[in-house]
Protein backbone atom coordinates (compact mmCIF):
# COMPACT_ATOMS: atom_id res chain seq x y z
CA UNK A 1 0.00 0.00 0.00
CA UNK A 2 1.41 3.42 -1.16
CA UNK A 3 -0.48 6.28 1.25
CA UNK A 4 -0.12 9.89 0.32
CA UNK A 5 -1.48 11.94 2.99
CA UNK A 6 -2.68 15.20 2.87
CA UNK A 7 -1.10 17.74 5.46
CA UNK A 8 1.01 14.80 7.00
CA UNK A 9 -1.37 12.92 8.32
CA UNK A 10 -0.89 9.14 9.68
CA UNK A 11 -2.18 6.04 8.05
CA UNK A 12 -5.09 4.99 8.86
CA UNK A 13 -4.15 2.46 11.29
CA UNK A 14 -3.03 5.19 13.84
CA UNK A 15 -5.33 5.92 16.08
CA UNK A 16 -5.19 9.50 16.06
CA UNK A 17 -5.74 9.75 12.00
CA UNK A 18 -8.03 12.73 11.71
CA UNK A 19 -7.64 13.90 7.94
CA UNK A 20 -8.14 12.14 4.34
CA UNK A 21 -5.90 10.16 2.74
CA UNK A 22 -5.06 8.94 -0.50
CA UNK A 23 -3.97 5.01 -0.80
CA UNK A 24 -2.78 3.15 -4.01
CA UNK A 25 -3.78 -0.20 -3.95
CA UNK A 26 -1.05 -2.79 -4.64
CA UNK A 27 -0.97 -6.07 -6.74
CA UNK A 28 -1.28 -7.89 -2.83
CA UNK A 29 -4.25 -5.85 -1.91
CA UNK A 30 -6.72 -6.03 -5.04
CA UNK A 31 -9.14 -8.44 -5.38
CA UNK A 32 -10.80 -8.01 -1.51
CA UNK A 33 -14.12 -5.81 -1.41
CA UNK A 34 -13.56 -2.62 0.35
CA UNK A 35 -15.29 -2.93 3.59
CA UNK A 36 -13.14 -5.79 3.99
CA UNK A 37 -9.80 -3.95 3.36
CA UNK A 38 -11.02 -0.15 5.24
CA UNK A 39 -12.02 -2.87 8.41
CA UNK A 40 -8.58 -4.25 8.45
CA UNK A 41 -6.40 -0.94 7.44
CA UNK A 42 -8.54 1.42 10.40
CA UNK A 43 -7.71 -0.49 13.37
CA UNK A 44 -10.21 0.11 15.88
CA UNK A 45 -12.54 1.84 14.13
CA UNK A 46 -16.38 0.89 14.81
CA UNK A 47 -17.48 -1.44 11.81
CA UNK A 48 -20.59 0.39 11.73
CA UNK A 49 -19.00 3.42 11.31
CA UNK A 50 -17.12 2.05 8.12
CA UNK A 51 -20.41 1.37 6.68
CA UNK A 52 -21.48 4.62 7.11
CA UNK A 53 -18.81 6.58 5.49
CA UNK A 54 -18.85 3.95 2.74
CA UNK A 55 -22.94 4.67 2.50
CA UNK A 56 -22.09 8.33 2.51
CA UNK A 57 -19.82 8.34 -0.34
CA UNK A 58 -16.65 9.88 1.84
CA UNK A 59 -14.87 6.83 0.79
CA UNK A 60 -14.19 7.08 -3.04
CA UNK A 61 -12.08 5.14 -5.41
CA UNK A 62 -10.55 6.59 -8.30
CA UNK A 63 -12.57 9.84 -7.42
CA UNK A 64 -15.80 8.05 -7.92
CA UNK A 65 -18.44 6.75 -5.73
CA UNK A 66 -18.30 3.10 -4.85
CA UNK A 67 -20.39 0.93 -3.14
CA UNK A 68 -19.51 -1.93 0.08
CA UNK A 69 -19.47 -4.96 -2.22
CA UNK A 70 -16.86 -3.16 -5.01
CA UNK A 71 -13.45 -5.22 -5.25
CA UNK A 72 -10.63 -3.22 -5.38
CA UNK A 73 -8.29 -3.84 -8.18
CA UNK A 74 -4.62 -3.20 -8.57
CA UNK A 75 -3.70 0.49 -9.06
CA UNK A 76 -6.71 2.04 -7.56
CA UNK A 77 -6.60 5.44 -5.78
CA UNK A 78 -8.58 5.01 -2.64
CA UNK A 79 -9.37 7.98 -0.53
CA UNK A 80 -9.91 7.29 3.03
CA UNK A 81 -11.65 10.33 4.72
CA UNK A 82 -11.00 11.77 8.06
CA UNK A 83 -11.53 9.43 11.07
CA UNK A 84 -11.03 9.98 14.50
CA UNK A 85 -11.03 6.98 16.68
CA UNK A 86 -11.99 6.92 20.21
CA UNK A 87 -9.52 7.19 23.00
CA UNK A 88 -10.51 3.73 24.52
CA UNK A 89 -10.19 2.12 21.51
CA UNK A 90 -6.69 3.37 20.94
CA UNK A 91 -5.81 1.68 24.58
CA UNK A 92 -6.70 -0.95 23.90
CA UNK A 93 -3.58 -2.53 21.66
CA UNK A 94 -3.47 -6.46 20.55
CA UNK A 95 -0.50 -8.17 21.86
CA UNK A 96 1.60 -9.98 19.40
CA UNK A 97 1.48 -13.72 19.70
CA UNK A 98 2.68 -16.31 17.65
CA UNK A 99 1.47 -19.35 17.60
CA UNK A 100 3.37 -23.53 17.01
CA UNK A 101 3.83 -23.74 13.11
CA UNK A 102 3.49 -26.74 10.92
CA UNK A 103 3.97 -25.22 7.99
CA UNK A 104 5.16 -21.98 7.01
CA UNK A 105 6.98 -20.75 3.42
CA UNK A 106 6.36 -17.47 0.79
CA UNK A 107 3.05 -18.21 0.37
CA UNK A 108 1.47 -20.02 3.52
CA UNK A 109 1.34 -20.16 7.13
CA UNK A 110 -0.44 -23.41 8.93
CA UNK A 111 -0.69 -22.92 12.50
CA UNK A 112 -1.85 -25.33 15.10
CA UNK A 113 -4.75 -23.07 16.78
CA UNK A 114 -4.88 -23.79 20.57
CA UNK A 115 -8.79 -24.64 22.00
CA UNK A 116 -10.12 -21.31 23.98
CA UNK A 117 -8.99 -18.90 21.05
CA UNK A 118 -10.79 -17.36 18.60
CA UNK A 119 -9.53 -16.95 15.04
CA UNK A 120 -10.62 -13.42 14.84
CA UNK A 121 -11.69 -10.46 16.96
CA UNK A 122 -15.68 -9.30 16.81
CA UNK A 123 -18.86 -10.57 19.05
CA UNK A 124 -17.21 -9.69 22.12
CA UNK A 125 -14.20 -10.88 21.27
CA UNK A 126 -11.14 -7.77 20.84
CA UNK A 127 -9.08 -9.49 18.97
CA UNK A 128 -8.35 -13.33 17.95
CA UNK A 129 -5.17 -15.51 16.31
CA UNK A 130 -5.23 -12.78 12.90
CA UNK A 131 -5.13 -10.10 14.71
CA UNK A 132 -2.07 -11.46 17.20
CA UNK A 133 -0.30 -12.55 14.22
CA UNK A 134 -0.27 -9.12 12.71
CA UNK A 135 1.29 -7.68 15.86
CA UNK A 136 3.80 -10.11 16.30
CA UNK A 137 4.61 -9.75 11.96
CA UNK A 138 4.16 -6.05 11.71
CA UNK A 139 6.68 -6.15 8.39
CA UNK A 140 3.88 -8.64 7.35
CA UNK A 141 2.20 -7.26 3.74
CA UNK A 142 -0.57 -9.45 3.65
CA UNK A 143 -2.13 -12.09 6.30
CA UNK A 144 -5.18 -13.35 6.38
CA UNK A 145 -7.70 -16.35 7.14
CA UNK A 146 -8.20 -18.82 4.61
CA UNK A 147 -10.79 -20.70 6.99
CA UNK A 148 -12.00 -20.70 9.96
CA UNK A 149 -12.05 -22.85 13.31
CA UNK A 150 -14.58 -22.57 16.13
CA UNK A 151 -12.80 -20.60 19.58
CA UNK A 152 -13.14 -23.90 21.05
CA UNK A 153 -12.19 -26.30 18.27
CA UNK A 154 -8.20 -26.67 18.31
CA UNK A 155 -6.10 -27.39 15.54
CA UNK A 156 -5.04 -26.63 12.01
CA UNK A 157 -5.90 -23.18 10.37
CA UNK A 158 -4.30 -22.18 7.46
CA UNK A 159 -3.10 -18.36 7.24
CA UNK A 160 -2.47 -17.17 3.29
CA UNK A 161 0.28 -14.54 3.50
CA UNK A 162 -0.68 -13.62 -0.37
CA UNK A 163 -3.70 -12.46 -2.00
CA UNK A 164 -3.08 -14.79 -5.25
CA UNK A 165 -2.95 -17.87 -1.90
CA UNK A 166 -5.91 -17.05 -0.36
CA UNK A 167 -7.80 -16.75 -3.40
CA UNK A 168 -6.43 -20.39 -4.79
CA UNK A 169 -7.24 -22.08 -1.70
CA UNK A 170 -11.01 -20.15 -1.20
CA UNK A 171 -10.80 -21.78 -4.76
CA UNK A 172 -10.12 -25.26 -4.05
CA UNK A 173 -12.36 -25.49 -0.80
CA UNK A 174 -15.32 -24.24 -2.86
CA UNK A 175 -14.54 -26.81 -5.54
CA UNK A 176 -14.22 -30.03 -2.65
CA UNK A 177 -10.98 -30.19 -3.39
CA UNK A 178 -9.62 -30.01 0.25
CA UNK A 179 -10.10 -33.20 2.69
CA UNK A 180 -10.21 -31.98 6.31
CA UNK A 181 -10.77 -34.33 9.10
CA UNK A 182 -10.95 -33.89 12.71
CA UNK A 183 -10.88 -35.94 15.26
CA UNK A 184 -13.63 -35.71 18.35
CA UNK A 185 -14.84 -38.09 21.20
CA UNK A 186 -18.76 -38.60 21.10
CA UNK A 187 -20.93 -39.95 24.52
CA UNK A 188 -23.17 -42.91 23.34
CA UNK A 189 -23.41 -46.42 21.61
CA UNK A 190 -21.45 -45.52 18.53
CA UNK A 191 -21.92 -49.26 15.96
CA UNK A 192 -21.17 -48.11 12.39
CA UNK A 193 -17.41 -48.40 11.54
CA UNK A 194 -18.01 -45.57 8.28
CA UNK A 195 -21.25 -43.69 8.53
CA UNK A 196 -22.51 -40.56 6.10
CA UNK A 197 -24.82 -38.20 8.33
CA UNK A 198 -26.71 -35.85 5.70
CA UNK A 199 -28.65 -33.40 7.30
CA UNK A 200 -29.50 -29.59 6.33
CA UNK A 201 -28.52 -27.26 8.89
CA UNK A 202 -30.16 -23.39 9.44
CA UNK A 203 -27.46 -20.96 11.00
CA UNK A 204 -29.25 -18.00 12.56
CA UNK A 205 -28.23 -15.54 15.76
CA UNK A 206 -30.16 -15.51 18.96
CA UNK A 207 -31.42 -12.34 20.76
CA UNK A 208 -27.87 -11.73 22.37
CA UNK A 209 -25.98 -12.41 19.33
CA UNK A 210 -25.19 -15.66 19.29
CA UNK A 211 -24.53 -17.79 16.54
CA UNK A 212 -26.49 -21.09 16.62
CA UNK A 213 -27.52 -23.82 13.61
CA UNK A 214 -30.20 -26.18 14.15
CA UNK A 215 -30.95 -29.22 11.45
CA UNK A 216 -33.76 -27.93 9.57
CA UNK A 217 -36.19 -28.48 6.05
CA UNK A 218 -34.89 -26.14 3.68
CA UNK A 219 -31.36 -25.22 5.40
CA UNK A 220 -28.26 -25.79 3.64
CA UNK A 221 -27.07 -28.97 2.29
CA UNK A 222 -24.58 -30.47 4.82
CA UNK A 223 -22.62 -33.60 4.48
CA UNK A 224 -20.21 -35.36 7.05
CA UNK A 225 -18.53 -38.89 7.18
CA UNK A 226 -17.43 -40.50 10.59
CA UNK A 227 -15.09 -43.05 10.78
CA UNK A 228 -15.05 -45.26 14.28
CA UNK A 229 -11.68 -45.06 15.57
CA UNK A 230 -11.92 -46.10 19.24
CA UNK A 231 -14.55 -47.26 21.55
CA UNK A 232 -15.24 -47.68 24.88
CA UNK A 233 -18.22 -48.37 26.55
CA UNK A 234 -19.67 -45.15 27.22
CA UNK A 235 -17.43 -43.18 24.78
CA UNK A 236 -16.28 -43.16 20.99
CA UNK A 237 -13.11 -41.36 19.05
CA UNK A 238 -14.41 -40.80 15.55
CA UNK A 239 -12.45 -39.08 12.68
CA UNK A 240 -14.92 -36.55 11.07
CA UNK A 241 -14.37 -35.47 7.33
CA UNK A 242 -16.22 -32.78 5.77
CA UNK A 243 -17.89 -33.07 2.78
CA UNK A 244 -19.10 -29.20 3.21
CA UNK A 245 -18.15 -26.82 5.41
CA UNK A 246 -20.71 -25.10 7.57
CA UNK A 247 -20.81 -23.61 10.29
CA UNK A 248 -20.80 -26.06 13.64
CA UNK A 249 -21.28 -29.10 11.40
CA UNK A 250 -19.46 -31.20 12.67
CA UNK A 251 -21.18 -30.31 16.25
CA UNK A 252 -24.38 -30.72 14.84
CA UNK A 253 -25.02 -33.76 13.63
CA UNK A 254 -23.25 -35.61 15.97
CA UNK A 255 -25.67 -33.69 18.68
CA UNK A 256 -28.60 -34.58 16.29
CA UNK A 257 -27.74 -37.70 15.51
CA UNK A 258 -27.60 -38.66 19.39
CA UNK A 259 -23.58 -38.63 20.11
CA UNK A 260 -22.88 -35.15 21.32
CA UNK A 261 -19.26 -33.98 21.49
CA UNK A 262 -17.52 -33.85 24.74
CA UNK A 263 -17.72 -30.55 26.31
CA UNK A 264 -19.69 -29.17 23.66
CA UNK A 265 -21.03 -26.03 25.68
CA UNK A 266 -23.37 -24.92 23.32
CA UNK A 267 -25.05 -27.93 21.67
CA UNK A 268 -23.17 -31.27 23.97
CA UNK A 269 -24.62 -33.08 26.84
CA UNK A 270 -24.45 -30.10 29.99
CA UNK A 271 -25.24 -32.62 32.72
CA UNK A 272 -22.43 -34.73 31.49
CA UNK A 273 -20.24 -32.20 30.52
CA UNK A 274 -20.07 -30.84 33.89
CA UNK A 275 -19.07 -34.39 35.29
CA UNK A 276 -16.10 -34.43 32.90
CA UNK A 277 -14.54 -31.08 34.63
CA UNK A 278 -13.83 -33.36 37.67
CA UNK A 279 -11.91 -37.07 37.37
CA UNK A 280 -13.45 -40.03 38.92
CA UNK A 281 -12.02 -43.37 39.47
CA UNK A 282 -13.01 -44.52 36.07
CA UNK A 283 -11.76 -41.85 34.36
CA UNK A 284 -9.59 -38.28 33.72
CA UNK A 285 -11.17 -34.85 34.01
CA UNK A 286 -11.93 -33.14 30.61
CA UNK A 287 -12.38 -29.19 30.57
CA UNK A 288 -12.53 -28.53 27.18
CA UNK A 289 -14.91 -29.68 24.24
CA UNK A 290 -12.57 -32.91 22.26
CA UNK A 291 -12.80 -31.35 18.67
CA UNK A 292 -9.68 -31.36 17.15
CA UNK A 293 -8.56 -30.81 13.31
CA UNK A 294 -5.37 -32.77 12.58
CA UNK A 295 -5.51 -33.24 9.55
CA UNK A 296 -5.69 -31.51 6.56
CA UNK A 297 -4.73 -32.27 2.13
CA UNK A 298 -4.75 -29.43 -0.57
CA UNK A 299 -2.95 -28.59 -3.39
CA UNK A 300 -0.16 -25.53 -2.62
CA UNK A 301 -1.36 -22.80 -4.49
CA UNK A 302 2.50 -22.30 -6.11
CA UNK A 303 4.14 -25.72 -6.72
CA UNK A 304 1.31 -27.38 -7.29
CA UNK A 305 2.07 -30.32 -5.18
CA UNK A 306 -0.34 -32.39 -3.40
CA UNK A 307 0.09 -31.32 1.03
CA UNK A 308 -1.06 -33.26 3.92
CA UNK A 309 -0.58 -31.39 7.15
CA UNK A 310 -0.99 -32.81 10.54
CA UNK A 311 -1.66 -31.75 13.98
CA UNK A 312 -0.72 -34.38 16.97
CA UNK A 313 -4.01 -34.58 19.24
CA UNK A 314 -3.28 -31.83 22.14
CA UNK A 315 -2.08 -33.39 25.46
CA UNK A 316 -5.46 -32.93 27.75
CA UNK A 317 -7.89 -34.58 25.18
CA UNK A 318 -5.03 -37.49 24.34
CA UNK A 319 -4.89 -37.79 28.40
CA UNK A 320 -8.50 -38.32 28.78
CA UNK A 321 -8.29 -41.44 26.36
CA UNK A 322 -5.28 -43.07 27.86
CA UNK A 323 -7.37 -42.37 31.45
CA UNK A 324 -10.61 -44.51 29.71
CA UNK A 325 -8.58 -47.98 29.78
CA UNK A 326 -8.35 -50.13 26.81
CA UNK A 327 -10.89 -49.81 24.27
CA UNK A 328 -13.46 -52.50 23.19
CA UNK A 329 -13.39 -51.95 19.71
Amino acid sequence: MRTVVENDVVPPSSQSAIQAQFVTITEEEAGQRIDNYLLRVCKGVPKSHIYRILRSGEVRVNKGRIDQLYRLAEGDLVRIPPIRIAEKASQQATPGVEFPIVFEDTHLLVIDKPAGVAVHGGSGVSYGVIEQLRAARPQAKFLELVHRLDRETSGLLLIAKKRSALTNLHDQMRDGVTDKRYLTAVVGDWTNKRQHVKLPLHKFTTPDGERRVVVQAGGQEAHTVFNLKRKWKDFALLEAELKTGRTHQIRVHLASSGFPILGDEKYGDFALNKQLQKATAERGALKRMFLHAYQITFTHPDTGQSLTLRAPLPAECDRFLVSLGQAIA
